[in-house]
């Protein structure tokens, strides 16, 4: 695990502040505002994306630091699962401005290969840009490569590849394509879609395509058997704090100085992995002399797959290490905890 994760973040955050020095405002707030919209499908869809360096700054100050943190809990998990594996070469794939390269940097220490691929220039100069302002090697000499993503997409072959927020842009035709050649390229392979029923349902289904190319599930799930969640009733998802920028509180009218970014993930490995006995899927409820736990684990047995404990003081340290507990942690916590 990287010891200077914090600085990684902490030097991203500056750099992304950086990018708006002497873009008004009142632009900035304008671009985001029409990019969400052109993402959520409420524009043309023959209007331009990204524009202009404007708005690749304006959308990447924006939006950059929820990705960067998403992908970095996605990683943990996959850290987590393979403590002694460290990553010599990373492709992300419609990486844009670098936020799974960031975070890669935050997770492993070590040399490190790094190319990522995206269809926009734009988004890739200033990845490029930003990349420079880094202390990392890694990042500094990382690949920015043009690329169509989706059906025909070749990746070279890499200890890791990265797709994260991009599936949902592809049609069902490219986004099997796109997850069979990571599947195909990668040792390892992280996918990460927004935290909502729609992105779970394509981490689902890419999962089960992982799987099926002969991969292990390292992360989050405690097994390799088929998710036992009933579709249409609930999701699997997970929660990263972001600190918000003074953007984000612009855009968003807040006045908190974080937000939660919801994401789903996948981490498949075609190399031993160890995970977790049982994943904490929703944030645990505290109440008087007891926490109750919900819990994905082991299909085997009756009433396996998703549970519920419920821990009590009557548990001695256990009990403390349940009110300690988070949304998308191990449980039982390690003895080294």
């Amino acid at each position: 695990m990287n010891a200077s994760a914090p600085t990684t973040a902490e030097t991203l955050r500056s750099a992304l502040a950086g990018l708006l020095d002497g873009l008004p405002p009142k632009q900035a707030a304008a671009a985001v505002e029409r990019l969400i919209a052109n993402y959520r499908g409420t524009t043309p869809t023959d209007a331009p994306v990204l524009r202009d360096r404007s708005d690749v700054a304006a959308y990447a100050a924006y939006r950059m630091p929820a990705t960067f943190e998403a992908v970095r809990a996605a990683l943990d998990g996959l850290a987590e699962a393979a403590p002694e594996w460290v990553p010599g070469s990373h492709v992300d794939v419609g990486g844009g401005t670098g936020a799974a390269a960031w975070a890669v940097d935050a997770t492993w220490d070590g040399p490190r290969t790094t190319a990522v691929l995206d269809w926009a220039e734009p988004a890739l100069a200033l990845g490029r840009e930003l990349a420079g302002r880094s202390s990392s090697e890694a990042l500094r000499g990382a690949e920015w490569r043009r690329a169509v993503i989706g059906s025909g997409i070749a990746l070279p072959d890499a200890d890791l590849v990265t797709v994260s927020y991009v599936l949902g842009e592809l049609t069902p035709q490219a986004r099997r394509a796109v997850v069979a050649e990571a599947a195909r390229a990668g040792r390892a392979v992280v996918l990460i879609e927004p935290g909502t029923p729609e992105g779970y349902l394509r981490i689902r289904e890419a999962r089960e395509q992982l799987i099926e190319a002969g991969l292990k599930v390292a992360a989050p799930c405690p097994h390799d058997g088929a998710c036992p969640i009933e579709v249409g009733q609930d999701w699997c998802h997970f929660s990263a704090r972001v600190s918000r920028s003074s953007l984000h509180r612009k855009i968003k009218g807040g006045s908190l100085p974080y937000e939660d970014e919801k994401f789903s993930y996948v981490a498949a490995t075609r190399f031993p992995v160890a995970p977790v006995p049982f994943r904490i899927t929703r944030r645990p409820q505290i109440r008087k002399g007891l926490v109750l736990l919900e819990l994905c684990g082991p299909q085997s047995g009756e009433g396996a797959g998703l549970t519920r404990a419920t821990v009590t003081k009557r548990h001695g340290d256990l009990y403390k290490a349940a009110r300690d507990a988070d949304w998308g942690q191990e449980w039982p916590p390690p003895a080294d905890a």
